[in-house]
């Protein structure tokens, strides 16, 4: 007998020992796992690092919460301390685990207590979480804490039943990261009366949490669903143990139940009768459909039926699966011992025994292989027994012609064997019926191949076997002949029906392949909503020769077509409504399904983890339902679908991010420009106003200085407040230059007569050639972009120092430079002073930050360039790159008037 435990799949054992490598190569991360503050977990990996400090292994505190616990903070003694992290935070400094001393310092092990804890501002990470991450991609394994309330998934129900929102949660990703998670768990009762004594918070802190969170209600769920988890975990270890090592034999260590689904009228009382026998178990059930090969189609009305029953245990909770295999009790068998299932449920049998002695015992087969199983046969079934019907398969021609087309192959084959003995004296002509029935195991079903068979034989005893046109055998040795020959000829062909099954389940899977593949290749180029719908219709329509809709939510109540194929497609009143009904509700509607089905549309609502983001309708012609199979393809098209529609909206919300963003920094840069650099010169001109109103202030002199200061401080202000104006017209694209044909060097002429009293001592170098060409400008803006840079190396350039203006062509541009001696501008800066607002930190410089940027824009306006440089030997020079147009024609000179005065 065959031993349950089989040799392991090779490429499952390759995978696990990759799995395995890989493991043993990165950083080990060990969680410290319970259901409350207060049960021990700090206590219990500060035990565990001492442990490990004993044997010699490098152990390092990263960030440990003592809570005042002086047992807790005893373990710590001889253990080195990382040194904390000092950021302000609310007015007051905080002190936060110093995730780069960590990495610099590169122990072994670091211990991280509270997985959960929410950084400071100024931290490199919002979560102490992802410092974790960077500390293990960096080798360094961590040992850490966490209580279940912490956990993302379990959210919602520890606040439902502690009624407490608990804010600081970990993805459940980084749980199940955990290379060894160990919980620490105490009773109820100890670790209330631990808060009681001040073991878990100071008195104060004690009495609110006993008010609120330790309630003893509240610590036995919390308990229930820190075990839950823990299981759910070992249940995980297990099964992935069991694949590696190729066990096959059932492992009762949780209960499983897997009901087996029929085509039965009676069957939905077995899907009743497992969900029922689960519930009392508390533990997850299956509902399987096997499709054995070879069988023969099921009708419409079966089909329907199973697809009814499955729908039923779906709705019922079950995780339903569809299974195929040479027989229905391998496909049950295998599927059992692959999931571990404790229980398997079937139906009673009722059909007449001489079925099962002629065609094998589906209860049978089962309780045999069944081995540490159990199986429980329940009432209820009708026919061949759950598990024995199919999910749909294509339809074939009627018994009727399946049946008439092997008789009229076996007529053909019969003709060519006569005709091969009379003029090729072909002795035996057996395998030309063999031939013949493989044909029709090709082109027909089982019946019709059996039938095909008998006919050979039938055929080849009237026609060739002596007597001949008689049934009657004279020779015994024929009858062994005929035996062989219908013994091969259903063998063969059984062997070639399940040859093409085979053949067309593959071509299938790879059109299902194929449609998901293509979709994904056009959804991953779609860049809005528009894009995603219509790589969405297009494909189900290809894949199920139906009209589909795809209508996108506006909001809660509003549902708008994005796509449709054909074009135009539109949807009828009552198919809006049950659009409208699976965007409500979240669930599938229409034809195939138990809301309003006799609607001829099926919508799927199409969703992530929120809410539904779309609705996917199917049309299908000819009043065609979707069967099982194709409902898993048009939901798995359906899902790709929505993530990537998912996508373009968290896209959008970024984009609409960065503009708030970058509008609330062009505000923030705004009011600091309005509140400090505005303020400056009208403070300067209420003083100097002030004291001129004052009759003390009678020297001329003095008070033509406050009026000169005044004065300067008004053409400041205006120049302050015409930049802002200009850089918001600029921004809104507001301004078009008005280009006129100009010469070079009268535009710099007015920019110098404009800068004249900037410039003071400075002098000015201009080298313009004669032969520069006449430029197509608006003479105001690029005069406004030279004064800008001309202001602009005043304020940096050393009184007596050299500012130069020169103008180059090259090629099809004309470069204009202003440089000057100044500073210079510092490495890295080059791109960052042309942003709005950004001034250079240099002493005695005012200004808001807008020249440059202001300059660039006028420069791109005109479609140019501008850029700035470190100049060789000191100082700065700006280069303005504008392209260069051929000019138009002079208009021609009017002629003289000919013939003299009248």
């Amino acid at each position: 007998m065959t031993s349950p435990d089989q040799r392991p799949d090779p490429d499952a054992l390759l995978a696990h020992a990759r799995a395995e490598e890989d493991r043993a190569r990165r950083a080990r991360f060990k969680v410290f796992f319970g259901f409350a503050p207060g049960v021990g977990k700090t206590y219990r990996m500060l035990q565990v690092a001492r442990d490990l400090v004993a044997e010699g292994v490098e152990v390092v505190i990263g960030a440990v919460e003592t809570h005042g616990r002086y047992d807790t903070a005893g373990l710590m003694l001889g253990l080195e301390v990382l040194p904390r992290r000092a950021l302000p935070h609310h007015g007051r400094v905080v002190e936060e685990f110093d995730l780069d001393a960590a990495l610099a310092r590169r122990p072994r092990i670091l211990l991280l207590d509270e997985l959960a804890h929410a950084n400071a501002p100024g931290s490199r990470h919002a979560k102490r979480w992802q410092d974790v991450v960077e500390l293990l991609a960096a080798g360094i394994e961590v040992y850490t804490t966490l209580n279940v309330q912490h956990v993302e998934s379990l959210n919602d129900v520890v606040a439902q039943i502690t009624h407490v929102q608990v804010r600081e949660t970990i993805p459940d990703s980084i749980l199940d990261r955990a290379d060894e998670v160990e919980l620490v768990d105490v009773a109820p009762e100890e670790l209330l009366e631990r808060l009681r004594e001040g073991k878990v918070y100071v008195p104060e802190q004690a009495a609110l949490a006993r008010e609120h969170f330790f309630k003893r209600g509240n610590l036995l769920a919390l308990r229930e669903l820190a075990l839950r988890r823990m299981a759910d975990r070992a249940d995980v270890d297990v099964l992935a143990f069991r694949e590696a090592h190729g066990v096959r034999r059932a492992w009762a260590t949780a209960e499983r139940v897997l009901v087996c689904v029929g085509h039965a009228p009676d069957s939905a009382r077995i899907v009743r009768a497992g969900r029922r026998i689960a519930a009392g178990l508390r533990a997850p059930w299956f509902a399987a459909a096997v499709e054995a090969t070879g069988q023969p189609p099921l009708p419409q009305e079966d089909r329907d039926r199973l697809e009814a029953h499955l729908r039923l245990a779906e709705s019922l909770g079950a995780e339903v699966v569809r299974l195929s295999g040479v027989r229905v009790s391998d496909g049950i068998l295998d599927f059992a011992r692959r999931r571990n299932v404790s229980r398997i449920v079937l139906g009673k049998p009722r059909h007449p025994r001489w079925r099962d002695r002629l065609r094998g015992s589906l209860v049978d087969e089962v309780i045999r292989g069944s081995g540490d199983i159990e199986v429980h046969v329940l009432a209820g079934t009708d026919g061949d027994g759950p598990g024995r019907a199919a999910p749909a398969r294509r339809e074939g021609p009627t018994p009727l012609r399946e049946h008439l087309r092997a008789v009229a192959i076996m007529g053909v084959t019969t003709a060519l064997a006569a005709a091969a003995r009379a003029l090729l004296h072909v002795p035996d002509v057996e395998m030309l019926f063999l031939l013949g029935v493989m044909v029709v195991a090709l082109t027909s079903g089982r019946r019709a191949s059996v039938v095909a068979a008998v006919l050979a034989v039938t055929c080849y005893d009237f026609f060739f076997v002596p007597p001949s046109f008689t049934l009657g055998v004279t020779d015994a040795r024929y009858l062994l002949t005929f035996a062989m020959m219908l013994g091969v000829g259903v063998v063969i062909g059984t062997l070639t029906l399940r040859l093409r099954e085979q053949q067309q389940a593959a071509v299938a899977r790879e059109r299902r392949t194929s449609a998901v593949y293509a979709l994904g290749k056009e959804l991953a180029a779609a860049a809005d909503a528009a894009g995603v719908g219509a790589a969405c219709v297009g494909a189900v329509a290809e894949a199920f020769d139906c009209a589909a809709v795809f209508l996108v939510a506006k909001d809660r109540e509003t549902l708008e077509p994005l796509a449709a194929v054909p074009a135009g497609e539109a949807l009828t009143a009552g198919a809006r409504a049950v659009a409208q009904w699976a965007h409500e509700h979240g669930r599938p509607a229409g034809r195939g399904t138990d809301t309003l089905p006799g609607e001829p549309v099926l919508c799927l609502p199409l969703r992530t983890s929120g809410d539904v983001l779309a609705i996917l309708a199917l049309r299908a012609p000819r009043e065609r339902t979707l069967d099982g199979e194709q409902r898993e393809l048009v939901e798995s098209l359906g899902r790709h679908a929505a993530v990537a529609l998912d996508r373009v909206r968290l896209a959008d919300e970024a984009r609409r991010s960065a503009l708030r963003a970058r509008t609330e920094e062009l505000r923030s840069g705004l009011l600091s420009a309005v509140s400090h650099d505005l303020r400056t010169p009208l403070a300067a001109i209420t003083g100097a106003s002030t004291l001129l109103l004052d009759a003390a202030v009678a020297d001329p002199a003095v008070r033509r200085e406050l009026v000169a200061t005044v004065v300067e401080e008004a053409e400041r202000l205006e120049r302050l407040v015409s930049d802002l104006l200009d850089m918001t017209r600029l921004d809104s694209g507001v301004v078009e230059p008005r280009r006129e044909w100009v010469p070079l060097v009268e535009v710099v002429g007015a920019a110098m007569n404009r800068v004249e009293r900037a410039l003071g001592n400075r002098p000015v170098a201009i080298a313009l050639r004669d032969d520069l060409p006449l430029l197509s400008i608006d003479p105001i803006l690029i005069e406004q972009l030279l004064v800008n840079l001309l202001e602009n190396a005043t304020k940096y350039t050393p009184p007596g120092t050299e500012i130069s203006v020169a103008a180059v062509r090259e090629g099809g541009t004309l470069v204009i430079e202003v440089a000057d001696r100044g500073p210079g501008i510092p490495a890295g800066e080059e791109e960052r002073i042309f942003e709005r607002f950004h001034r250079a930190a240099r002493p005695g410089v005012r200004g808001v930050g807008l020249g440059l940027p202001i300059a660039r824009a006028i420069a791109q306006a005109h479609g140019g360039r501008l850029t700035a440089a470190s100049r060789p030997g000191g100082g700065s020079v700006f280069r303005l790159t504008l392209p260069v147009q051929s000019p138009p024609p002079a208009p021609p000179e009017p002629a003289p008037p000919r013939g003299g005065p009248a």
